[in-house]
């Protein structure tokens, strides 16, 4: 799978673990530091949970999150089913995807990774789903 690196306009050089963040940025095309702030106030407020944008943000609140764009989850994986589908040429859809794969989630646009890294494991990195927004 092709990967062009792309860090979703953060301009914040301590934010190591923002994977949530920035694959939100890149494929919703919402500003950076928009979701960073929407993702922080859910937090503070509603989720009091631990969740930081630089630092790691729990599943459930970004779920949410995901769900109040208007994105639909495409599981690719259930318990006991094995890996069917991996981070690898033709085996995701085209479009703007927020792949969730193991303690990480990627931006795929048109077949091709949006981050600041390949975290394809040369093609071998099993994908759990993915979110659309329609």
């Amino acid at each position: 799978m092709k990967y062009i690196y792309n860090d979703g306009g953060n301009s914040d050089p301590k934010a190591k673990r923002d994977c949530v963040v920035r694959a939100i940025a890149i494929a919703t095309q919402l500003p950076y530091n928009q979701v960073r702030d929407q993702i922080n106030h859910l937090a503070d407020t509603e989720y009091f949970d631990g969740s930081d944008a630089a630092q790691g943000v729990h599943k459930k609140l970004y779920k949410d999150y995901l769900r109040s764009l208007g994105c639909i989850w495409t599981p690719t994986m259930g318990i006991g089913t094995g890996c069917k589908v991996h981070l690898r040429d033709g085996e995701l859809p085209m479009g703007r995807l927020i792949v969730s794969v193991s303690r990480h989630l990627v931006a795929v646009i048109d077949g091709v990774i949006n981050d600041r890294s390949d975290c394809s494991r040369d093609g071998t990195r099993c994908v759990y789903g993915y979110w659309t927004k329609p």
